[in-house]
């Protein structure tokens, strides 16, 4: 590379992706922006949900004095069961930016989402300070972010939950397995969910969890920095949210092998 050409500050480094199956490409794209790689190790798919059990809970969480979603994929996949528009005098609400993202795109305006995209960023939004005796219809999935429902639910909110779509657990592919056990380059671990760092964990051979706790973590939020501490990672760094270029530039400096 010439010299006058600055180095991208994560070449050579990997970057561990948690998302589910498919939803790596924006990652790829921030991660290859610092001049980083990145391995895929989706703890789960997505399965959209289409029964009547599903359309009717949604059809009603819909009817909500607030409409709450928890990620983009629960957009999509209640855009895909009913077209999605706003009632007089309700309020949506979105987890974060990728999700009022979505909701835009499925032309919902007026959607209005936490600068701290996180749980904790949703719940101190002021459409959720009094919701006592208020409807809260929750589209999400089953598990997942499991904070907003019991914190609302004890200020006194009535939950209106509609679970749109499921995470089917997969096991690390053998290839994925072998690109990390014979990677010999810094490691930086995404981490925007709990519930899949537990999976993946869980899921890989002692060996690879052990070399996977030598990664740097690029946590989305404190509550996963912490998070990952207890599970035994010693380099944690905390990013501004969980977009992937959010997380990428709290990578700092590049790191050292181990």
């Amino acid at each position: 590379m010439s010299p006058d050409v600055p180095v991208p500050k994560l070449r050579g480094c990997y970057v561990i992706s948690l998302r589910p199956v498919g939803g790596h490409a924006s990652l790829r794209r921030a991660a290859a922006a610092h001049g980083a790689r990145v391995l895929a190790l989706s703890p789960w798919r997505i399965e959209p949900q289409n029964d009547a059990t599903t359309r009717k809970a949604l059809g009603e969480a819909l009817r909500a004095d607030i409409v709450l979603f928890t990620s983009p994929a629960a957009v999509q996949a209640a855009a895909a069961l009913r077209l999605l528009r706003v009632r007089r005098g309700q309020a949506w609400l979105a987890v974060g930016a990728g999700t009022a993202a979505a909701l835009r795109r499925a032309g919902v305006a007026g959607v209005v989402a936490p600068s701290r995209m996180d749980s904790e960023g949703l719940l101190s939004l002021p459409a959720l300070a009094g919701v006592r005796g208020r409807s809260v219809g929750l589209v999400t999935a089953p598990g997942g972010r499991n904070v907003i429902a019991p914190t609302l639910a004890r200020r006194g909110a009535r939950i209106v939950r509609a679970e749109v779509y499921a995470r089917v657990p997969v096991a690390p592919s053998p290839r994925a397995l072998a690109r990390l056990r014979a990677l010999d380059a810094p490691l930086l671990l995404a981490l925007s969910s709990g519930e899949a760092l537990h999976h993946v964990l869980d899921a890989l051979p002692s060996g690879l969890a052990a070399k996977l706790r030598h990664a740097r973590v690029l946590a989305a939020s404190e509550r996963l920095a912490a998070l990952a501490r207890e599970q035994g990672f010693g380099n944690v760094r905390v990013a501004a949210d969980a977009r992937p270029r959010s997380l990428l530039a709290a990578a700092g400096p590049r790191p050292a092998r181990r």
